[in-house]
């Protein structure tokens, strides 16, 4: 197993392409804290791993919120011990025209896409500075590459994550520590499961591949980047979108 003995913090875990993350690393042999705002949801998602017999907890967490975070952090290293990888996956949407766009949405989505990445990442900082050695991933999107119609707030959070990425890839990789980011394309979540059908068909038709992305394809690349088969990947963008950005 890939991850064993490993702790792993993934954000934004309790559905979609965090909880396939927390499930993956549970099955390659992690301690998997699955980190999220949805208590309900996270709560029921990690029994169904425990049942499986997975080394998991759940940590309810504001990644928008420092003391949240900072006390996530604390929670997590009181109950596994330690910190070895952080998947900064928390995000959110508020899509609008710019002209329609309120000031409340735009903030609400810096707060959670870009400020928390800061909040989750310096947090964990001096444990994976302590260790000598530590994996971050940073989520970021297509969006953030190229832009999208009626998501000015969230492309900027994602082009932000990019930089932030790169900037810190810079600075801890004499620490031991890798910084990479994943761009995923168009993914069946719950947030593509809102758009109108007419729209999702567009959607594939842009895709090389011809079809929507699931959460296992993003997954698998989290886990690619925080495994031993990626020790000389630092700073990187991986984009996993079935061929959009060629």
């Amino acid at each position: 197993m890939r991850l064993q003995g490993k702790v792993a913090i993934i954000t934004g875990a309790a559905n979609g392409i965090g909880f396939a993350a927390a499930s993956l690393f549970a099955k390659e042999g992690a301690k998997v804290a699955l980190a999220d705002y949805d208590a309900t949801l996270g709560e029921t998602k990690t029994e169904e791993l425990k049942a499986q017999g997975y080394q998991v907890a759940f940590f309810q967490v504001n990644v928008a919120d420092r003391d949240s975070v900072n006390a996530m952090v604390e929670e997590v290293v009181g109950r596994f011990g330690g910190i070895d990888i952080l998947v900064n996956n928390a995000g959110i949407t508020r899509d609008a025209m710019l002209s329609k766009l309120a000031v409340e949405d735009f903030q609400q989505v810096l707060d959670v896409n870009l400020t928390g990445v800061f909040h989750c990442t310096q947090a964990v900082l001096p444990i994976l500075v302590s260790n000598g050695k530590g994996r971050i991933i940073n989520t970021s999107s297509v969006s953030g590459v190229y832009g999208n119609v009626g998501q000015t707030n969230y492309s900027a959070t994602k082009a932000g994550v990019v930089g932030m990425t790169k900037t810190w890839a810079k600075e801890l990789g004499r620490k031991g520590i890798n910084v990479n980011a994943v761009a995923p394309g168009f993914i069946a979540t719950g947030m593509t499961a809102k758009v109108p059908e007419k729209v999702l068909q567009q959607m594939k038709m842009m895709v090389p591949l011809g079809r929507l992305g699931n959460p296992e394809d993003i997954a698998n690349a989290y886990l690619f980047l925080v495994s031993d088969e990626s020790n000389y990947v630092n700073g990187t963008v991986l984009h996993v979108d079935g061929g959009i950005m060629m």
